[in-house]
């Protein structure tokens, strides 16, 4: 069963892996977990519609190895969000997220992502629907504020609404999203971080489960982080130099430090790919694709990387591509 939201020294929330589009699928999610026991894993982004009218199984198929994982739903119709909602938790997710960050176009036209943040209402209405159709958390990730509304009371308000409509934990961007010209590329690095707001919202509501998300690239950064607030969600950081997540379990949760190496999570991804061309035909490379930063930083890196990559070996079993990766490694050590 997940903590409860305010056992901060064990709690669901201490430290996650960011929903990322285009990235964070089960194929990731499983790389991820081979690294960190017990960081919390979060689905891509999954529009209501998708899962009200698509293809079920595509979008919510994950392996149990994963747990803990979250799914984060996008919309903003209370009684759509409920119905998403408990197919997230039939299927087995340990939580349900609502985005209320997410800049894109795309997102702002299907009336839920960051803009949401102008209609606290209309989110509290959403998550108090969502808690009535389940019995696992509902959380929320938000921005600071959006376009040039800077005043803490915005986002302080925001949280105070949505939390008396039983939200106990808040994943907080501490950067604003900016609708009016920036694309998603560019809100991730141009609205300036301000962790400090953050850090306010948990003085403010310290009853409150409070996770700060946003440029974290070192595990001195989350120790700093964790001082403040009860989480720290890490995004971008997480998926180009995964390795960062290996001394997690040992920093952040008591657990002896970690023997594990690369080679053996690449062995590990090597059978995983094996098990889903068996299962279920997925090529290797849609798997590969998301362990390209496993050796960050070490020599060989660059070739190791190129072998993996080769749309050319894409016939080859994956077997023989990570002999080749391997061999490349050891030519270049």
């Amino acid at each position: 069963m997940p903590s409860t939201p305010n056992d901060t020294s064990r709690s669901l929330w201490r430290l996650s892996v960011a929903p990322m589009m285009a990235w964070t699928d089960k194929h990731c999610r499983y790389f991820h977990r081979l690294i960190t026991r017990n960081a919390l894993l979060y689905t891509e982004l999954v529009s209501t519609g998708a899962l009200l009218h698509g293809a079920l199984r595509q979008h919510l198929r994950f392996d149990e190895t994963e747990h803990p994982v979250a799914l984060q739903l996008g919309g903003s119709e209370p009684a759509d969000l409920a119905r998403a909602a408990k197919i997230g938790a039939d299927w087995g997710y340990d939580e349900i997220n609502l985005n209320c960050g997410c800049p894109s176009v795309r997102v702002q036209r299907g009336a839920f992502g960051a803009c949401l943040m102008n209609e606290p209402a209309l989110v509290a209405d959403g998550v108090k629907a969502m808690l009535d159709a389940v019995n696992i958390p509902v959380t929320v990730k938000h921005r600071i504020g959006i376009d040039r509304i800077e005043r803490y009371d915005f986002v302080r308000d925001f949280v105070g609404q949505v939390s008396e409509a039983g939200c106990k934990v808040f994943i907080v961007h501490a950067r604003n999203a900016w609708l009016d010209g920036l694309s998603p590329k560019e809100n991730r690095d141009i609205p300036p971080l301000r962790y400090e707001l953050a850090y306010q919202l948990k003085r403010d509501f310290p009853a409150l489960t409070i996770s700060v998300n946003g440029g974290i690239t070192t595990n001195a950064q989350i120790a700093q982080h964790l001082q403040q607030v009860d989480g720290v969600m890490v995004g971008r950081e997480a998926y180009h130099n995964p390795w960062l997540m290996a001394e997690w379990d040992a920093l952040f949760y008591g657990a002896a430090p970690s023997t594990l190496t690369r080679d053996a999570v690449e062995a590990q991804m090597v059978a995983y790919m094996e098990r889903e061309a068996a299962e279920d035909g997925t090529p290797w490379s849609a798997i590969a694709r998301h362990m390209l930063g496993l050796r960050h930083g070490l020599r060989g890196a660059r070739r190791w990387r190129q072998i993996w990559s080769d749309h050319h070996l894409k016939p080859l079993p994956a077997r023989e591509v990570w002999a080749m990766a391997q061999d490349a490694v050891r030519d270049e050590g």
